[in-house]
């Protein structure tokens, strides 16, 4: 197993992976906002933008949203490109109750659907969806590659798949300055304001370990996809990846 292949899980006790990512999200839910805001900087929401930016409202009506967490991609996905409807799926009923709240408060229930479920496992019928969505979600899948097919196999031929993801970063003088940030200021943060701050070391661990870039690109391809494409954000922090079924 390769360095890029680690398994990195937020507790690393006896449970699966999966178990203790649903485990962590349920106890950060009521800080994830916050979180991504911090961790990001606040820029995550023009990479949130963007990556809504890749679907094509005339084609993509109906969405999946995997690892919805509080529904901010399916919201604004329902807001920007005017899709017919968004369903998002998490593995968090907690995440959810918090999505559920802001879904309702925008008015947004009859185009919006939250379900609890398991990325891997997923509870819909082949070719059910336009395009899959997911931000910041893929590197927490305790089995990639078979994530990455089931939302292959519930897209439609010609669908796309847009993944959001923050990446290991190449240049050095921004790589230096994000791990300190990511890497030490932000658990101390958490620690002050999150019920549980091993979260806070965990994603910066979770980002290390991913195979982002070109990496993340081959095994795309790997499992099916086709027209894989790697689009660096911010000095390579983030990237935004597409393919179609």
């Amino acid at each position: 197993m390769s360095a890029s292949e680690k398994v990195v899980k937020p507790y690393g006790e006896g449970d699966s992976k999966k178990q203790e990512v649903g485990r962590m999200f349920d106890a950060i839910a009521p800080t994830y906002d916050l979180l991504n805001r911090g961790t990001s900087l606040g820029v995550d929401t023009l990479w949130r933008r963007k990556l809504i930016a890749q679907l094509d409202p005339s084609v993509h009506r109906r969405i999946l949203d995997v690892a919805t967490g509080t529904a901010d991609v399916a919201i604004q996905t329902v807001r920007r490109a005017n899709v017919d409807h968004v369903t998002g799926l998490d593995l968090s009923e907690g995440m959810l109750a918090y999505g559920r709240t802001k879904v309702k408060a925008a008015g947004l229930e009859d185009r919006i659907t939250l379900q609890q479920g398991d990325s891997e496992n997923l509870p819909y019928a082949d070719e059910t969806f336009d395009a899959v969505t997911v931000a910041f979600g893929v590197r927490n899948f305790e089995n990639l590659e078979r994530g990455l097919s089931e939302m292959r196999r519930v897209l439609r031929p010609g669908g796309k798949l847009v993944v959001l993801e923050f990446s290991r970063i190449r240049y050095a003088p921004v790589r230096w300055g994000f791990n300190l940030y990511f890497g030490k200021i932000m658990p101390l943060i958490g620690r002050l304001q999150s019920k549980d701050p091993r979260a806070y070391a965990y994603l910066f661990e979770s980002v290390q370990a991913f195979p982002s870039g070109a990496d993340f690109v081959t095994i795309l391809d790997r499992v099916g996809y086709n027209n894989t494409e790697c689009h660096a954000l911010t000095f390579g922090i983030a990237s935004i990846y597409t393919a179609t079924r």
